[in-house]
């Protein structure tokens, strides 16, 4: 009798254990230059500033430049809300790079699944953002920047997120994306497919390292000088703040910008340094 006893007590630990949900696949709700499968919990509030500094070496950056240090590359302030434990939006502004400046970007993601929770052997989420310019358009009618039409200067993304943590140091994330902007160059494509993952490793709870790239499906004959987006980052969690600092050859952010407007080169030294720091307020 007490063998049996033991071994419905030990069947029901374990039962529990693996059906307990996965808390912190990823550290805060972005990757490093994508958004990750996590979202804000329920009424709170985060401010985001996410900096992006020029080239450390190649033709625009050396000693000169101060290894990228005296240019700015792109920089981003935004509000972000937790309306569920699920569901989250937000709000930005950033100087913009390629064709478009002067940004104003929006976003809502819903985290479908929880891992372990359930049974559920993954997290999974879906991410829709838009963004718009309200630049000064151009009077040079070749170029994106003349906007024909208003629509033209917005730009889409749908995104979904499937990620999975193994054990306390190791999460994986893959990120199918499509991106679509209104108005772009005969050579390249309005509608434009890109797989992302990324690799998480923590050390411990507060320090962890990343590596993330985009994979971009370029038709055959278009956009010739753009390349994949690749970083790398090492980030530091405390309670309320998470920040990032990152190396990478995008310089906009968001998927309307770092997926189709990335043209450097790691290979040419054409990185940069970068960081992210959130701080959150609970409502």
């Amino acid at each position: 009798m007490m063998k049996k006893l033991l071994f419905l007590s030990c069947f029901t630990f374990v039962f529990s254990a693996q059906a307990q949900k996965v808390e912190e696949t990823f550290s805060g709700t972005r990757v490093i230059n994508g958004h990750s499968v996590e979202t804000l919990k329920k009424r709170v509030l985060e401010f985001r500033i996410e900096h992006r500094f020029g080239d450390i070496a190649g033709a625009n950056g050396g000693v000169q430049q101060f290894f990228g240090f005296d240019n700015a590359a792109d920089v981003r302030f935004a509000f972000e809300y937790g309306i569920s434990d699920k569901w989250m939006i937000g709000l930005g502004r950033s100087k913009g790079i390629g064709p478009y400046s002067s940004l104003v970007d929006g976003f809502t993601k819903y985290r479908i699944l929880s891992q372990g929770e359930n049974g559920a052997p993954l997290s999974l989420a879906v991410m829709g953002s838009a963004m718009i310019s309200y630049m000064r358009k151009s009077d040079d009618l070749s170029q994106v920047s003349s906007f024909p039409k208003f629509s033209h200067r917005m730009a889409y993304s749908m995104q979904l997120i499937a990620a999975r943590k193994f054990g306390e140091h190791i999460s994986i994330q893959l990120m199918p994306t499509y991106v679509h902007r209104n108005y772009v160059l005969p050579t390249d494509v309005n509608g434009l497919f890109s797989l992302g993952g990324a690799l998480n490793y923590k050390f411990n709870k507060k320090y962890g390292i990343i590596l993330e790239y985009y994979q971009n499906f370029n038709p055959a004959g278009t956009r010739l000088d753009m390349k994949n987006s690749l970083g790398v980052a090492f980030e530091w969690s405390t309670n309320g703040h998470n920040f990032k600092m990152n190396f990478t050859n995008s310089r906009g952010f968001g998927e309307t910008q770092f997926i189709p407007y990335t043209d450097s080169d790691w290979l040419k030294g054409e990185f940069r340094f970068g960081f992210s720091i959130s701080r959150n307020f609970k409502l």
